[in-house]
């Protein structure tokens, strides 16, 4: 279990829109290293130790699963990929972007590339002064002093000027949602993205059991003789299983994210069961659907029928390998039915086709990207109807 550490961070910015420079640090940083508990005032204050435009600082309260090495190496992405290009001098210059490691917990790190606490912010009104704002009672690790207390005894008489807007502290996946449910085809990658999910954003995580029932290496064999037991399996574990997991509540989890809804059970009761059995399993899952919480958001992911069995084959399960593209596309037909005709569900349909969001961090941000601007959209939508 990774535990979400909490860490503050300084940005400034004196070079070309400060203002976005430091909004785009802050989603950047919300996408892609943790959850962001709040953010300071922004204070206008003059380059220090060399000429050049103002500074707009500000500082950050982060929740992270990063240790201090990797939390380093992802800021230091976030400037490059702003435009921050570092030269190789010592003496201090004009930057788009600088993100800095002040505090990380309580611990004190002494490494070739970092040391925390950062060295220069007991000296620097500019730090102090948006540190005070959200973290007034902090304690640093080394001085055994409050912010409020090193605030005060500051000697550095620079001007810091607050101004008069706010940034927008991004809407965290774990702030918005209780309950996240990721589906898909065979072989679309839901629990992988799922995992993925739930070890970043700190979720109770929720997968289906099927490599536990016997009857599925038997359906693959002879889908007509088994594909009515199999079905009916399937069923009652999933509904036992979400009926007990999304009761449960866990203290030391932020929401929970399944790989599967039971919805899934009657898409695929469609496509494998004769007339007059899937009548009769109908009227068994209408009784235990009516019983199950609904997820506030479903995510669908969607790929093409040869990225299925692509995918299918390279994972390597032997009852698997003689599925055709001809149920794969049954399967996501029944999956398109089923989304057109909840409208009630919160859905969002994710192409993943051309993503490897295993392997790539950059496509895996992209389906983060996907979900918060999901998020945000519906967001200003309730708020433009109130």
């Amino acid at each position: 279990m990774s535990l979400l550490r909490n860490t503050y961070i300084g940005l400034g910015s004196n070079q070309g829109n400060k203002r976005d420079n430091l909004q785009q640090a802050i989603n950047s940083i919300a996408e892609r290293v943790g959850v962001i508990v709040s953010i300071s005032p922004v204070y206008q204050t003059e380059s220090i130790g060399f000429k050049g435009d103002d500074f707009f600082n500000i500082c950050l309260h982060l929740k992270t699963k990063h240790n201090p090495e990797n939390l380093l190496k992802e800021l230091l992405e976030i400037e490059t990929i702003l435009g921050r290009k570092r030269s190789n001098t010592s003496e201090y210059e004009s930057r788009i972007i600088d993100i800095d490691i002040l505090f990380f917990d309580d611990e004190i790190v002494f490494s070739k590339n970092l040391i925390v606490p950062h060295p220069e912010l007991t000296k620097r009104a500019f730090v102090l002064q948006p540190l005070l704002d959200i973290a007034p009672q902090f304690i640093h690790p080394i001085e055994k002093k409050s912010i409020a207390v090193l605030a005060q005894r500051c000697a550095d008489n620079t001007k810091v000027e607050r101004l008069d807007f706010e940034l927008i502290k991004p809407i965290s996946i774990s702030e918005k949602y209780n309950y996240i449910a990721i589906e898909g085809n065979i072989g679309a990658g839901k629990t992988t993205l799922s995992s993925m999910l739930a070890e970043d954003f700190n979720a109770k995580q929720v997968l289906e059991r099927f490599a536990d029932n016997p009857f599925l290496p038997k359906f693959y064999e002879d889908e007509e003789r088994f594909a009515f037991p199999l079905e009916m399996s399937f069923l009652a574990d999933r509904y036992q299983q979400l009926s007990d997991d999304l009761a449960q509540f866990d203290l030391f989890k932020s929401f929970i994210i399944s790989d599967y809804y039971i919805f899934k059970s009657l898409i695929f009761a469609q496509v494998t069961l004769a007339h007059e059995e899937f009548l009769l399993y109908r009227r068994m899952f209408d009784i235990m659907y009516k019983e199950i919480t609904k997820p506030d958001l479903y995510i669908y992911l969607y790929q093409n029928t040869d990225r299925l069995l692509e995918n299918i084959k390279n994972r390597g399960r032997d009852y698997e390998q003689n599925i055709t593209a001809g149920y794969l596309k049954k399967i996501h037909k029944g999956y398109v039915n089923f989304i057109q005709s909840e409208r009630n569900l919160n859905t969002l349909i994710i192409d993943v086709s051309e993503l490897d969001f295993v392997s790539k961090r950059s496509d895996y941000h992209i389906i983060i990207r996907e979900i918060t601007e999901y998020m945000t959209k519906n967001q200003s939508s309730r708020n433009s109807c109130e």
